[in-house]
C-alpha cells in the first residue's frame, strides 16, 4: 500500500475549512504485538474520533495518518452536502 505524502491529510483539512470546522487533530496509537509494535492513527474531526483501517510498522507512520485522513474524508463527504457548509452543527 502506498500513499502520496499528505494527499489525504491536505484534502481533509481543505474539507474542514470548506465546512467551517476546526482542522483535524491526529492521534498516533500503538499496539505491542509480540516483539514488535504496530502503529496506527485516529483523527479527530468535528468532535468525532475516526480510526485508520490499518496498522503499520513505525517507519510508515505517515501512512497511518494518511489512512485515517482518507477514512475521515470519505465519512465527512458522505454525511455532509455542500449546502451544509454554512451549518454550525456538530452532528455529521
Amino acid at each position: 500500500m502506498s500513499f502520496n505524502a499528505n494527499q489525504w491529510q491536505s484534502k481533509l483539512a481543505d474539507a474542514c475549512r470548506n465546512y467551517q470546522m476546526p482542522l483535524p487533530q491526529y492521534h498516533v496509537v500503538s499496539d505491542r504485538r509480540g516483539g514488535r509494535t504496530a502503529w496506527s492513527c485516529r483523527v479527530e474531526v468535528g468532535g468525532e474520533l475516526i480510526d485508520a483501517r490499518f496498522w503499520f510498522d513505525g517507519k510508515n507512520l505517515e501512512n497511518a495518518k494518511e489512512d485515517a485522513a482518507e477514512v475521515a474524508l470519505n465519512r465527512l463527504n458522505s454525511t455532509r452536502s455542500p449546502s451544509s457548509a454554512t451549518s454550525r452543527s456538530s452532528i455529521w
